[in-house]
């Protein structure tokens, strides 16, 4: 059923997402899809968490892969990540984590960037031993945000994500992040 709503977010869009079509696409009966979702809120909620899983997999394989010694040399890699995401996994251009269909669908108490960005401080407090802060916090909630909306530009004025857009972010990002995680 996630992937067919995945599918569907890709033609339609999250306005054109309904759970009957989602159980039509699945090949399921109308019940099913009631059996485990209440609504297509709900059915996008699962499919946002699963893209969070799937981001934060991709990222820890390819540090614990890489030789990646210092916090700084992982930005490029985090950034490939999430367009290599927009670009290849079905529905994730549409909802990402979620913000297409509610901006605290990942949590209820916080916006779905923001939970992205203490995932990714978790990563980096614990792979690259970066002390832990309230700033660290913040400056990690802020290339997030500020990272997506370059990223939305990319795809916006390329298809594929404009190549030099993309690099612009990878460097606001580490530049950004440099002065505070390099000051603690």
């Amino acid at each position: 059923m996630l992937d067919a709503c995945a599918e569907i977010l890709d033609e339609a869009g999250y306005e054109g997402l309904s759970t009957t079509r989602i159980a039509q696409r699945a090949e399921v009966a109308i019940g099913s899809v009631y059996q485990f979702f209440p609504d297509k809120r709900a059915v996008a909620q699962a499919l946002a968490l699963r893209n969070l899983e799937r981001f934060g997999a991709r990222i820890s394989e390819v540090l614990a892969e890489g030789d990646f010694t210092h916090w700084s040399d992982s930005v490029g890699a985090v950034v490939d990540i999430f367009v290599d995401m927009h670009r290849t996994v079905p529905g994730f251009r549409v909802l990402r984590f979620g913000d297409a269909a509610d901006r605290h669908l990942l949590d209820s108490t916080a916006d779905n960037n923001a939970v992205v960005a203490d995932r990714l401080r978790r990563l980096v407090v614990g792979l690259f031993d970066v002390p832990d802060s309230p700033a660290l916090s913040r400056a990690l909630a802020i290339a997030v945000e500020a990272g997506d909306a370059v990223i939305k530009l990319a795809f916006r004025q390329d298809p594929e994500g404009d190549p030099d857009v993309l690099t612009e972010a990878k460097r606001l990002i580490h530049g950004y992040l440099a002065r505070y995680i390099d000051a603690q």
